[in-house]
């Protein structure tokens, strides 16, 4: 698989992370904790059918424990930070927060052996983060020290995901078929959770659990696969700064679907991830080029 193609497919988990906000709407009143237990686990399942199917569930046998644990681990720890930054602090400024993992990622993978960071790669993360920026906080600012506990968990759950992205490189040789179980592990691992903290709440409509089921099969699913083939093989300068697609078009979905509307603060954020994901992409053509 050529570099060009593993980073298109890795694109593809930031197409279906535009649908977690609305997927996540849809699931109400079900409780964080729950549903990542519902969510993890049809991802996961989904998962071990597809290994079963290719013929790649033997090869998920020989993979260390350790690679097990440290799949489960980034998947379980991000998210349990993150929707514990939410309840702890606004979720716009949390979220914002949040979403510093894209630009981390380009930073930290300067550190990979067989990768270089360009200034382009830096200049299109920030211009992206300024864009996602817009777009979280609706051009609004302000952090306030109440919140303070909130804004730590949020940095810590950005810090999480992109040491878990970045690390993967790392782990190039464990095929991505173990990603079911880091999906299963952390459907497990929050099912407690969920028992010790939160009240049991499940949808009531049809259009309720079809949600829960397009979080499972996208978002938390599909998503986590296409991420990996991405991270381990692909561009992760670009494909890091254009994560910052992902709350453009989340936003760009609700707006379609009649949960949003169109504001000046969405063109100018749309203004500043495209612009800064060209100026990234034209760092890793000069970059290849030079090879």
């Amino acid at each position: 698989m050529t570099r060009t193609r593993a980073t298109s497919i890795g694109f593809v988990a930031v197409l279906l992370w535009a649908l977690l906000a609305l997927f996540t709407v849809g699931s109400a009143p079900t409780p964080p904790l729950l549903l990542n237990t519902l969510s993890f686990g049809i991802g996961g399942l989904v998962g071990v059918i597809w290994a079963l199917a290719t013929g790649t569930a033997r090869q998920m046998r020989a993979v260390p424990i350790k690679v097990y644990l440290f799949g489960t681990v980034g998947l379980f720890a991000y998210h349990l930070l993150y929707f514990s930054a939410l309840r702890l602090a606004p979720p716009a400024e949390a979220g914002l927060i949040a979403y510093l993992w894209p630009l981390l990622i380009v930073v930290f993978s300067g550190l990979l052996p067989s990768e270089r960071l360009r200034a382009g790669h830096i200049i299109g993360a920030l211009m992206g983060f300024s864009g996602a920026a817009l777009i979280i906080s609706g051009g609004a600012g302000g952090l306030r020290m109440e919140n303070a506990a909130g804004y730590f968990l949020a940095l810590l759950a950005a810090f999480t995901w992109a040491g878990y992205s970045v690390l993967s490189r790392l782990v190039g040789t464990a095929p991505t078929a173990s990603v079911a179980v880091f999906c299963l592990a952390t459907a497990t691992l929050s099912l407690p959770l969920h028992l010790m903290f939160e009240e049991t709440a499940l949808p009531v409509s049809i259009l309720g659990w079809a949600s829960i089921l397009g979080l499972g099969l996208g978002p938390v699913g599909l998503a986590f696969y296409v991420w990996d083939i991405g991270c381990k093989r692909g561009d992760i300068q670009l494909l890091g700064t254009s994560s910052y697609a992902a709350p453009l078009l989340s936003t760009l979905v609700l707006i379609l679907t009649g949960l949003a509307a169109p504001t000046m603060t969405l063109l100018w954020a749309a203004m500043l991830i495209t612009g800064g994901a060209l100026i990234a992409a034209r760092a890793s053509f000069i970059e290849k080029s030079l090879l």
